[in-house]
């Protein structure tokens, strides 16, 4: 019974992958149900029997009958993730080269090291901008900076997802692992 079950909320979102043999409870205790099962795309499906007797069909993937709330991770700030979220291209100008990162609120006006207050930036709009604010500096943002808001069932992919054809099916793409 070592076979892994994928486990979505009642809203489909990958929550967690679990043994079998903790599928079958709670699709018994009547908390979950069978999405897909061992054997479904070619009818021969497996089961597994209880001790009454009773054949259960082997879940591959289940879904919870009530929802679990689960925290959204906060990406940490670096270089390369302001980088990646402002596309290698200076926020102010729109150029790609001789990147650096700036303090939209400058530090000694109290400005953090948060994806709300860094972007990228040229070198010539960083001297420009000096360690004057925004609105004195005479530079418009091309995008209001925030944070990023990462796909937690993301890592389902990468560890699992060559495991079962039919999980790809809840497993999230490339393109929405990161909503900017």
């Amino acid at each position: 019974m070592a076979r892994e079950v994928l486990v979505l909320n009642s809203d489909y979102e990958p929550l967690n992958i679990c043994h079998l043999h903790r599928a079958i409870k709670l699709v018994y205790k009547d908390k979950a149900d069978i999405l897909h099962y061992l054997g479904e795309e070619d009818s021969n499906v497996e089961c597994v029997y209880d001790a009454s007797g009773l054949d259960h069909p082997v879940p591959l993937v289940i879904r919870l009958r009530f929802q679990i709330k689960r925290p959204r991770i906060a990406a940490r700030v670096s270089r390369r993730g302001i980088y990646v979220r402002d596309n290698y291209k200076c926020q102010y100008c729109g150029s790609p080269s001789d990147l650096t990162l700036d303090h939209v609120v400058p530090k000694r006006l109290g400005g953090k090291d948060t994806w709300e207050n860094l972007v990228t930036c040229c070198k010539k709009c960083n001297s420009k901008k000096s360690d004057k604010p925004l609105d004195k500096s005479g530079l418009i943002l091309n995008k209001i900076p925030k944070a990023p808001i990462y796909n937690t069932s993301l890592g389902f992919k990468y560890i699992y997802g060559a495991s079962n054809e039919v999980w790809k099916w809840y497993l999230p793409s490339d393109e929405e692992a990161i909503v900017w």
